[in-house]
């Protein structure tokens, strides 16, 4: 917790009474204690061209000392002298030792590193555990939850934007490139064989969703639609050419084999130094890497498997064009 207590100063408490019978006002008062704590300009010493003020304060044991406080000699209409502590109370007290502000509004703020564990989860014990506190309250109080959860929470709700919208943007392209809103959803089938690895290699390496994974789930979309694509526009080229539906299939993940395999290699080689990474910025390289490892390892697989059988139960229909450059193929 950020220290806001423990700066001693003196509080000079007036007595309305006391002062009343000698007829002194608070004036009189300030105007003695500023000259004699805080100091005041006297007057002015001329050392040629320059000029100096003067400062009149008592020396730094009278001032804090509440004894010589208390005797400084206020003077009154009536021509007497009062010592301070007659008509006022002398006092050390406590003090804040500062005040942090934030919108025009006091704050304290109470700091915590977390380890071991995710930040969501942290948060959310947090406040179940205050959750008594904050309803006991006064007006005017209230708890915040801010740093680097609160840039996470900013984050987060962005990339609840921009996920969706990636996805769609792909079908879109999907669609323009291959011709077929059919043939663009079997190569987008390959996103949810991607998102398995990715959340089992998260489970199996302890690592929690975060702003690094979450953009690591976008790359992979990225690469899995590239597996799938390949895949399925191979098939098509197939069948364009003639080739019956299903040793379309077969051939097509035969020939293609090798170039899905060294495509998810390079990019799991490539990774996974990032994997063992501890230095800066390793918070950020060892989620999103293996979020993509983990799903291209199970993209992989399932697109070789789990595509073509789907491709041969849901073939998408040919174009008009590629089904006549079919039939003289096959002629």
């Amino acid at each position: 917790m950020e220290q806001v207590t423990g700066f001693s100063q003196l509080d000079i408490i007036p007595d309305r009474r006391a002062m009343a019978r000698y007829k002194l006002n608070m004036h009189n008062i300030n105007e003695v204690v500023e000259t004699a704590v805080g100091g005041k300009v006297a007057t002015t010493m001329i050392d040629g061209q320059m000029r100096f003020g003067v400062q009149v304060r008592f020396p730094l044991r009278q001032r804090n000392d509440i004894g010589a406080i208390e005797a400084i000699l206020l003077p009154t209409p009536a021509g007497a002298r009062v010592p301070l502590g007659h008509v006022a109370q002398v006092k050390r007290v406590e003090g804040p030792a500062q005040i942090s502000r934030e919108n025009n509004m006091r704050r304290v703020v109470v700091e915590a590193n977390i380890r071991g564990r995710d930040l969501g989860g942290f948060v959310a014990e947090t406040q179940d555990r205050l959750s008594e506190v904050t309803r006991g309250l006064p007006a005017g109080y209230w708890i915040a939850y801010g740093g680097t959860f609160e840039n996470q929470q900013r984050a987060m709700r962005r990339l609840s934007v921009v996920v969706p919208l990636s996805v769609l943007l792909i079908f879109f392209m999907l669609i323009s490139a291959l011709g077929s809103a059919k043939t663009a959803g079997l190569v987008l089938a390959n996103l949810p064989f991607a998102l398995v690895g990715g959340i089992l290699s998260m489970l199996l390496l302890g690592i929690t969703l975060n702003v690094p994974s979450t953009v690591g789930f976008i790359a992979l979309f990225g690469v899995a639609v590239q597996n799938g694509t390949v895949l399925v526009t191979f098939i098509n080229q197939l069948r364009e050419s003639g080739t019956p539906l299903r040793e379309a299939v077969m051939e097509a993940c035969r020939l293609r084999f090798r170039a899905l395999i060294m495509t998810a290699a390079t990019t799991v080689l490539g990774l996974l130094p990032m994997v063992y990474a501890v230095g800066p910025g390793a918070e950020v390289q060892r989620p999103l890497a293996v979020v993509v490892i983990g799903g291209l390892l199970s993209a992989t697989m399932l697109t070789l498997f789990v595509l073509p059988s789907l491709y041969h139960w849901l073939p998408p229909r040919l174009t008009a064009g590629e089904a006549t450059h079919g039939e003289r193929s096959a002629s």
